[in-house]
């Protein structure tokens, strides 16, 4: 009798230790499994300051809606994002085009959710200058381009590099950073301070983001009185949300319901949309072909 209350005993011990080690084992499979922090990189189209404010209220609407939590942070460039999807590190990122489809070759990132302005998923790029000077076209910039000082944005830019880049070769002005015609270039690393610059005469003229200008005189952060426009692109399709490669259709349903939703002026503002709408890859087509013959990307 002994000996099998000593062997119930026995067995009903490592019952327990395997109960707890199951038990162990759930809980750090709850911890690093799907109640992880789905985490989204955004470029920085303004300065990271101007921002943070709207990503936080982002990071908590898009935590509420999906019933997860969201962890949304404004990286210091447009290749940080890029790399950080590359890596795996993030799960989502806001994107500019050009970044897009870079991460796309790389690491198949795909393209859900775009930004409206003024009801169309469309911006261009601009090239501005002060408004004491005397051009009013490209043309008349151009005329002697060894007097100008100009600037374009972030390197990984589409309107504030990568556009306007490809229209200054055509016209036989630039090639790159060092080899051009111009008395200097630099680049501005954000839309908001090629703004400021051109604004301040710190440079003749300046490559930046339609919709972004439209939002940064809107806010009173510069002066459009001191700006005039002297040169436009075709269309260009606006900046892209896009998943990781791998990313379930039921996530994806989720984020592109939350952000259709979303009507809070001071998460629209910072991107200087007026709603979100559905996008695909296809939609970038045309960027894709201009990183292409830049040798950004290969075809």
């Amino acid at each position: 009798m002994k000996k099998l209350l000593l062997l119930i005993l026995t067995s009903l011990f490592f019952l327990l230790v395997a109960c707890g080690d199951e038990t162990e084992e759930s809980e750090q499979s709850k911890e690093s499994g799907s109640d992880e922090a789905f985490t989204i990189g955004v470029i920085p189209a303004q300065t990271e300051g101007s921002m943070q404010e709207a990503m936080d209220e982002l990071q908590a609407t898009l935590t509420d809606k999906l019933d997860r939590e969201v962890l949304v942070e404004v990286y210091p460039d447009y290749n940080g994002v890029v790399e950080a999807m590359n890596f795996d590190k993030i799960d989502m990122a806001y994107f500019g085009p050009l970044t897009y489809v870079i991460a796309n070759a790389k690491s198949g990132a795909k393209a859900i959710i775009t930004q409206l302005i003024d009801g169309e998923p469309f911006y261009r790029s601009y090239i501005i200058t002060n408004k004491e000077n005397e051009w009013n076209t490209l043309d008349e910039l151009l005329s002697d381009p060894s007097e100008i000082d100009f600037a374009f944005g972030d390197p990984n830019s589409t309107s504030g590099s990568l556009i306007p880049s490809i229209e200054l070769q055509d016209r036989g002005v630039y090639q790159s950073e060092d080899e051009h015609s111009f008395n200097s270039v630099r680049f501005t690393g954000s839309h908001d301070a090629t703004a400021l610059a051109v604004q301040n005469n710190q440079v003749d003229a300046g490559a930046i983001d339609s919709a972004i200008y439209n939002q940064l005189v809107e806010s009173g952060k510069v002066d459009g009185k001191q700006i005039k426009t002297i040169w436009e692109s075709e269309k260009l399709f606006q900046y892209p949300w896009a998943v990781r490669k791998g990313t379930d259709e039921e996530t994806i349903g989720a984020l592109k319901e939350a952000f259709l939703s979303i009507d809070s002026e001071v998460i629209l503002d910072a991107f200087g949309a007026t709603g979100f709408t559905e996008a695909s890859n296809e939609d970038y087509e045309s960027i894709r072909q201009a990183a292409v013959k830049q040798g950004i990307i290969e075809e």
